[in-house]
C-alpha cells in the first residue's frame, strides 16, 4: 500500500535546472572550464561537490579551491532561484491532489535545507509537506539512496510504501536503490535515453500523472 510520495526538487517541482547550469557555467569560466550540453546532462542531479569532482577529473585546476567555487555557485543559484524560478507544469496541482488522497508528502533533494524550504515557500506549498531532507546532511548524497531512506524514516513509512518522483538519472538511481516505486520525469532532450528505463514509470511531465480512483493509489499514464 502506498502511504507517501517523495519529490525531488530541482527540475522536478521547480524549473531551476537552467539557473543552476547558468551559475555553474559562469563560475567555472574562472578556471577556464567549459560546461558542454553533454556534461550538463551527465551531471544533472548531482550535488555541487560531486559536480566539481566530476569536472576536476576531466580538467584539473589549482585555484580557486573546491570550497570557494561551491560557495560561488550556491550563492548565485540560490539568489536567482528564490527570485525567479517557477513551478514545473503540473507540480503544484499534483502536490495538492496527492495530499487530498491522504498521502504523506516529502522532498528529498541534493540541495541545501534552506533552499528547499525557500522553494516550498516560494511555490506556496510548504504546508502540504510533512517533511523535507537534504542529501547534504548525509555522508553520501544522490545517487546513493541515503537521502531517500532517511526521508522515509522521517515520514514514518517503509521505503516500499513510497512513490518517488525524479527528473535526473542520479536521483532515479537513488530512489530505486532505496527500494521505492520510481516515477521518472526526464527533460525532453533526454526523455528517450535508455538509462531512464530503470524507472517503474516514465512520464514527460507531472501533469501526465493520474490518480487511481479505485484504490487511491497513484498510477501513471505512460507516454508513447
Amino acid at each position: 500500500m502506498i502511504k507517501a510520495a517523495i519529490f525531488d526538487m530541482d527540475g522536478l517541482l521547480i524549473d531551476s535546472e537552467p539557473i543552476w547550469t547558468d551559475a555553474a557555467r559562469k563560475v567555472m569560466h574562472q578556471v577556464n572550464f567549459t560546461i558542454s550540453d553533454a556534461l550538463k546532462n551527465q551531471t544533472t542531479g548531482l550535488s555541487i561537490k560531486l559536480f566539481l569532482e566530476y569536472c576536476y577529473k576531466i580538467q584539473p585546476w589549482n585555484t580557486p579551491s573546491f570550497e570557494k567555487l561551491e560557495h560561488m555557485i550556491l550563492e548565485m543559484a540560490h539568489k536567482n532561484i528564490l527570485a525567479n524560478a517557477e513551478a514545473m507544469p503540473g507540480a503544484i496541482e499534483l502536490v495538492k491532489a496527492l495530499k487530498q488522497q491522504g498521502l504523506k508528502l516529502a522532498v528529498a533533494s541534493a540541495s541545501h535545507m534552506d533552499l528547499i524550504e525557500g522553494v516550498l515557500k516560494r511555490l506556496d506549498i510548504i504546508d502540504y509537506f510533512d517533511t523535507w531532507h537534504s542529501g547534504e546532511l548525509e555522508e553520501f548524497t544522490k545517487p546513493h539512496p541515503a537521502v531517500y531512506l532517511t526521508t522515509a524514516i522521517k515520514l514514518g513509512v517503509l521505503p516500499e510504501e513510497c512513490i518517488a518522483f525524479e527528473d535526473s538519472h542520479a536521483g532515479l538511481r537513488s530512489a530505486h536503490a532505496a527500494g521505492m516505486i520510481t516515477i521518472s520525469v526526464p527533460a525532453a532532450d533526454v526523455f528517450e535515453d535508455a538509462k531512464f528505463d530503470l524507472a517503474h514509470y516514465k512520464i514527460s511531465s507531472l501533469d501526465k500523472f493520474v490518480l487511481s480512483e479505485m484504490s487511491g493509489v497513484p498510477q501513471s499514464t505512460l507516454d508513447n
